[in-house]
């Protein structure tokens, strides 16, 4: 399954209209967090194998999500041939799992780092053009 963050954030505007409307704001920041949580997994994985953990406490340290997010994300990024993952021995207990960016990772990170430049450019603009300061 390959989808774009353009298509996701068209179909986030709707979810977010439907958020806004009944007044849960907390839920609005959860919706932009999904949005991105693939392309921060995938740019951290590029920069070298990570285990789960590691990238929750990674994304973490900019990005207030819970563990419970990640490991979802990382089994649909290797059912879908993104990721590979492989058993490391650890010196803090039992075999850690490590994820592997693949060269279909690597060609998808490189679109999606392609169309979120666009989006948060066209959403940059567009609060530049609103926000005024008197």
């Amino acid at each position: 399954m390959c989808y774009s963050l353009v298509k996701r954030s068209t179909e986030y505007k709707t979810v977010l209209a439907g958020v806004q409307r009944e007044g849960c704001e907390e839920s609005l920041n959860v919706q932009f967090k999904k949005g991105v949580l693939d392309l921060c997994v995938l740019v951290l994985l590029d920069k070298q194998d990570r285990y789960g953990y590691e990238l929750v406490q990674k994304i973490s340290e900019q990005i207030d999500i819970s563990e419970g997010s990640i490991y979802p994300l990382l089994r649909r990024l290797t059912k879908e041939g993104y990721s590979t993952t492989y058993l490391k021995e650890s010196t803090e207990g039992p075999p850690r799992k490590y994820y592997k960016l693949t060269d279909s990772g690597r060609t998808f990170l490189h679109e999606l780092l392609l169309e979120w430049k666009a989006f948060s450019d066209g959403v940059n603009q567009l609060i530049k053009e609103g926000v005024t300061h008197e």
